[in-house]
């Protein structure tokens, strides 16, 4: 008889299909929240949510935990290039004359993200194509 040593270790096997899940699982919770308001400071569904909150209980429903605003949850990422972005990835923007990170949204695929955009408006989905999020596009961060 031979023996074979494997390619892969069967814990990285299964580590690949676990994140793959935990991804689709993100991407789905999140898409359970469209149309719940933003409401700065919220983190349930039930008082709304702002950005980071909305990223953070999304997050936390799939039992992991992120940092509460969303500069300290850039900073805590993995950064991911723009061109290797996976489902349940973060991606950030830096919306304000600072240049600082300030908004952080989920991707969903497709060049498109999820995200509570500012008062008066509703958890949505958006294109990262859009000039708006194009020119203010700062970077994506993992925590898979």
């Amino acid at each position: 008889f031979y023996i074979v040593k494997p390619r892969t270790p069967a814990g990285a096997i299964l580590d690949k299909k676990y994140k793959a899940r935990l991804r689709k699982n993100i991407v789905r919770t999140a898409k359970s929240f469209i149309g719940i308001p933003y409401r700065w400071g919220g983190t349930s569904k039930a008082q709304g949510f702002d950005c980071s909150g909305f990223t953070m209980a999304v997050y936390q429903l799939n039992g992991l935990n992120l940092p509460r605003s969303s500069y300290q949850q850039w900073l805590t990422g993995i950064p991911v290039p723009k061109n290797k972005i996976k489902k349940g990835d973060l991606v950030f923007f830096a919306t304000t004359s600072y240049r600082r990170v300030s908004h952080v949204g989920i991707y969903v695929g497709n060049g498109r993200f999820i995200h509570a955009p500012s008062k008066g408006k509703r958890i949505r989905i958006d294109s990262l194509a859009n000039r708006y999020f194009r020119r203010h596009y700062k970077g994506a961060r993992s925590y898979l």
